[in-house]
């Protein structure tokens, strides 16, 4: 009996044979159905192969967690001591990291975990190298660095399959899908907005999952991929952005060369950077804080000044609520009303509540009951 991975490579090269059109779209979704099935136990069954790896599990910290991703030897070690001042050991030579490195780069007031791990290979997302761990951790990030360096940029679109076929969907916001399933009556859909899937494809894909019963609801264009990835339901879904490392190697044509490639396929320029030399560490900071998507509050006592000197960092949409459970566990229960000077309220000092929808910069008093 053919292999898991087998069986992907023949369904693969089929669907690379066949066209898109009306009359094959049934065909090709059910292909990529089956495709997305067979990664997706060949995936769990790595995970499953043996337990967490020594030093693999790290606590999540800070304000926000990165995790730097590339080949052996393209410099995440020394990436993470540059940006955080962590011994993470170094040598010219691959795979000198073994277990996760976790260090905290402060900056502009937010407390941001990086962590270093050991380096993707081809293959790693089935279990290959110390694949299966290094991904369980790549799937807890709140942003992931994919890092090249001047002499393995073409790489990167490895990099990408890996993380694409173990569930991880980069830059990409999730698709509004909700399928329920039911126990008879078949399947049902309803959408809002302009839909691109019919009733047709999509009972054939979920039919692939032996799905037969089901209340299907989309809203907004959506893809068989996207609608795949919903009736699976464990991809994650993570900013991410290209670093490239080494650049002070190399010439300046060469650098070019490499930043326009990069740029014309992932559809932003990459950040070139000299782990070593220290070149554009600065950049590549402002970029990890804006990926991020972090925003200042400042809080403001009852009856006193606003704290001016330490804003709180949160994340962008972050509520009245989300502010109330960072400060204290206690404050949503004894929360009675906030107060919000700043562009989130239409005048200072207005009263808001928990749902309140805060914006950078806002001055914020909580009011809680004695």
């Amino acid at each position: 009996m053919s292999s898991l991975e087998e069986q992907i490579r023949e369904i693969e090269d089929e669907l690379k044979n066949t066209k898109y059109n009306k009359a094959t779209s049934l065909h090709i979704g059910r292909l990529k159905a089956k495709i997305a099935k067979l990664k997706d136990e060949a995936v769990a069954r790595a995970m499953k192969s043996s337990g967490t790896g020594e030093g693999y599990s790290v606590k999540k910290s800070g304000d926000g967690t990165v995790v730097l991703v590339g080949f052996p030897s393209v410099g995440k070690s020394t990436l993470l001591n540059s940006l955080t001042g962590t011994k993470s050991e170094t040598a010219a030579y691959a795979f000198t990291t073994l277990t996760v490195v976790p260090g905290l780069m402060e900056y502009k007031g937010a407390k941001i975990q990086i962590l270093d791990i050991p380096g993707l290979i081809a293959g790693a997302a089935m279990g290959k190298g110390r694949g299966k761990e290094v991904i369980a951790v790549v799937r807890t990030a709140d942003l992931i660095i994919i890092l090249g360096d001047v002499f393995n940029d073409r790489h990167i679109d490895v990099l990408v399959k890996e993380l694409y076929d173990a569930g991880i969907r980069i830059n990409k916001p999730q698709p509004d899908i909700t399928i329920k399933k039911s126990g008879m009556g078949g399947v049902r859909l309803n959408t809002v907005g302009t839909a691109t899937l019919d009733l047709d494809e999509i009972r054939t894909i979920l039919a692939e999952n032996k799905i037969v019963n089901a209340d299907v609801l989309i809203r907004g264009n959506v893809t068989q991929e996207d609608f795949i990835d919903a009736m699976i339901g464990n991809r994650r879904y993570i900013p991410a952005f290209v670093a490239i490392n080494k650049v002070d190697l190399v010439d300046d044509q060469t650098r070019g060369e490499i930043e326009s490639h990069l740029t014309e396929q992932f559809g932003q320029p990459p950040i070139m950077i000299s782990a070593v030399s220290g070149y554009n560490i600065t950049g590549l900071k402002d970029a990890i804080y804006n990926h991020l998507g972090f925003i200042q509050i400042f809080l403001k006592p009852v009856g006193g000044p606003a704290d001016m000197e330490e804003p709180l960092i949160i994340r962008k949409d972050s509520t009245v609520e989300d502010v109330c459970n960072r400060l204290h566990r206690e404050f949503v229960d004894r929360f009675r009303y906030a107060k919000v000077w700043g562009d989130s309220v239409k005048h200072d000092a207005q009263r808001v509540g928990l749902p309140h929808v805060l914006a950078d910069g806002d001055i914020l008093t909580i009011v809680t009951k004695l």
